[in-house]
């Protein structure tokens, strides 16, 4: 089997991994997070999300989380933006704090769209299409999540005819990237492989990625079936951070430290210094007032506290 040589990790910790923490996580935590992350060498950072405050209030410092990054060359940071209020948000600060690219987002099954944003997938096109073409005539890249891909709490199995579907209709209102998400973590190997070739058969291997979560702890067994299909870019979360808050159970995307570890394992590179992204961790969690959900971190500290006999 061959692999892709490298991969691209796409960080969703500080947006996705944090908007539904209970806890109020203040800003400087939220910069700090995303300054040790581009430090252990994160080229895509999701940033933060401008969404109103009353429904997500974890992410209403979104302004002044872009305000306040250094930003370093040849990095990525984004948003998710969830209509054409949130992206005029977005713009309304100078043009240095825009953030690179934004993330639209869309439910291959039509329960959860309404469940999660009121309105059918149909509507949330409609809704996304100016959006798409406002973002990309200010030279801002649009990214696509696509979730439900494999599985609904609602309507069970989502068929691979309905994650293409969904493709095809981001890619008509000038998505140039889409993300296929186990949002629910209830993927199997062979499964999320359906739902990628279904995508596949719209955007080209370069504008597609993998989106996973361990409900089952088989994030990274879907992981490396993707890796099979040439898919070389992934939205991971540090510590595990974030979860469904629409599906009872589901645990967080899967950790960043746990990918990494595994394609380091493999030969693939990735650009990430592993000991400083176990380091943002444990940052990030302390902060939260608990452990990091990450394997890796349990196995290192593990290994220095024991001796094996």
């Amino acid at each position: 089997m061959t692999y892709p040589a490298r991969v691209k990790i796409v960080e969703v910790g500080p947006r996705d991994g944090l908007q539904n923490e209970k806890e109020h996580v203040s800003t400087e935590v939220k910069i700090e997070l995303v300054h040790r992350l581009q430090a252990a060498g994160l080229k895509a950072i999701e940033v933060t999300s401008f969404v109103s405050p009353k429904w997500i209030p974890q992410m209403a410092d979104n302004a002044r989380v872009m305000r306040g990054i250094h930003r370093q060359k040849n990095t990525c940071y984004s948003a998710l933006v969830p209509n054409m209020k949130g992206l005029e948000a977005a713009l309304a600060a100078p043009a240095e704090e825009w953030p690179d690219e934004i993330v639209v987002f869309g439910s291959a099954s039509e329960a959860f769209s309404q469940k999660n944003i009121n309105c059918s997938i149909a509507e949330s096109i409609e809704r996304f299409a100016p959006v798409v073409m406002t973002a990309l005539e200010k030279g801002i890249y649009v990214r696509g999540a696509m979730s439900c891909t494999v599985g609904c709490p609602y309507e069970g199995d989502v068929s691979p005819d309905a994650v293409g579907r969904l493709a095809q209709l981001m890619k008509g209102i000038g998505v140039q990237h889409v993300g296929v998400a186990d949002t629910i973590g209830v993927g199997t190997p062979s499964k999320v492989q359906h739902a990628l070739e279904a995508t596949l058969a719209h955007f080209g291997i370069d504008d597609v990625s993998g989106h996973f979560h361990n409900t089952h702890g088989l994030a990274l067994s879907n992981t490396l079936a993707s890796l099979e299909l040439g898919v070389w870019q992934y939205d991971t979360s540090v510590a595990g951070l974030g979860g469904c808050p629409y599906a009872n159970g589901a645990t967080g995307n899967v950790a960043t430290e746990e990918v990494v570890h595994m394609l380091h394992g493999m030969g693939i590179e990735t650009g990430i210094d592993l000991n400083k992204l176990v380091e943002a961790g444990v940052f990030i969690s302390h902060a939260l007032g608990r452990e990091p959900n990450s394997r890796v971190h349990r196995a290192n500290r593990y290994r220095r506290a024991s001796v094996c006999r």
